[in-house]
């Protein structure tokens, strides 16, 4: 099985914290769900052994898409690909775009999982994210897809300037009200060239602060595990029945095409990234040409991404594949960097599987870190 990710490249308004690939202005938006459809039509030959199991669109901001050309995009995929019965089709859509004919609209199409970006419940938070919607956005939103949609995800972060454990609290019991059946939850992060960079830097907004962003993950964890939630992977949560298919195919390495400007490709040996320039983008693709920079993995690359990926999931990281898959010398690297987090209680072996602690979960990437190799031998 594999995935189809359509990147959508356009905002209303620029977040604050976000260094994702978009653009304010809508005016190349005909020319570039062109272009998305003949990328996918380009490309059909990648997946010609493959059947499709997710189509998900992200970005950006795909809810700004009319209903209609967002069905387009997923006929574009039926015509070119083989797909599941039943796929999971996810849209990422903002509360501002939401309303109720919007809704119902989407409904009635083939999208059949909405990812929710309300970020915070506060008027405060929002503003600080410089977000297009507002607190009272995000709860009437979130009330209207529930009466049409049964799979929901919404994203909430944490660690944000002036985020009391309080409010943070507060933001989760918020959420667990609605009984919502998936929640992704993000630690804030100061990316370069963002304006929430720049406004730290200059003094207007207070630093982020590692051990609230920890604090606050614990709390996360807490209360989401007190109310059936499990983490599957270290952001995401889920319902039994309810894990995200095209989330988990990321994190169990499967294949995937990525559509649009900045989108990446992995074909378990290879991956890809578009450019991440609209105009060029439309022009190469117009052309017929696929405007994508192509890695060739290494076995040390594989094992590197296999360990990063493993540690933030409940699946952890099998050792025997290690084995299998690259080697005994392999094997005996991950456990000799292994040790020392072995003795300091953050990561354990379950049987076969190398997983993080409850202690060791907010510290994976920086584990992980420590038992890539650097230098094969």
């Amino acid at each position: 099985m594999s995935g189809i990710y359509i990147h959508i490249p356009f905002c209303k308004q620029a977040c604050h914290y976000c260094d994702f690939h978009f653009s304010t202005s809508m005016g190349k938006k005909e020319a570039m769900i062109a272009a998305l459809a003949k990328e996918l039509e380009l490309r059909k030959s990648e997946f010609a052994d493959e059947v499709v199991e997710t189509i998900y669109f992200g970005g950006g901001t795909p809810s700004v898409l009319e209903t209609e050309e967002i069905e387009l995009l997923i006929d574009t995929v039926y015509k070119h690909f083989s797909v599941l019965k039943e796929p999971e089709i996810t849209l990422e859509a903002n509360p501002d775009d939401l309303s109720e004919k919007k809704i119902f609209q989407l409904a009635e199409s083939r999208i059949n999982r909405l990812s929710i970006g309300l970020q915070s419940f506060f008027e405060e938070d929002l503003k600080l994210m410089n977000r297009a919607h507002s607190s009272k956005e995000a709860i009437a939103s979130l009330s209207l897809a529930l009466r049409h949609f049964d799979n929901i995800s919404i994203d909430l972060i944490y660690g944000m300037p002036n985020m009391t454990n309080e409010r943070w609290i507060q933001n989760i019991e918020k959420a667990l009200t609605f009984n919502i059946p998936h929640i992704s939850s993000y630690a804030l992060t100061v990316e370069p060239n963002t304006a929430l960079a720049t406004f730290i830097q200059k003094g207007l907004i207070k630093p982020v602060d590692d051990e609230v962003t920890q604090e606050h993950f614990n709390i996360l964890n807490e209360k989401l595990a007190d109310a059936g939630y499990d983490c599957y992977e270290i952001s995401n949560f889920s319902k039994p029945g309810y894990f995200s298919k095209n989330n988990s195919a990321y994190w169990l390495q499967k294949k995937y095409i990525g559509i649009g400007p900045s989108a990446h490709s992995f074909d378990g040996n290879r991956r890809g990234w578009n450019i991440n320039n609209n105009p060029k983008y439309i022009r190469a693709i117009e052309s017929g040409e696929l405007p994508m920079e192509v890695e060739v993995l290494s076995a040390k690359d594989k094992y590197n991404e296999y360990v990063m990926t493993g540690l933030r999931t409940v699946w952890g990281v099998s050792m025997s594949k290690i084995e299998s898959e690259f080697g005994s010398k392999f094997r005996e690297y991950l456990m000799l960097q292994a040790k020392k987090h072995l003795d300091e209680h953050l990561l354990y072996l379950d049987g076969d599987i190398l997983k993080t602690t409850k202690n060791g979960k907010f510290l994976a990437d920086g584990i992980a870190s420590d038992l890539f190799m650097v230098k094969l031998k």
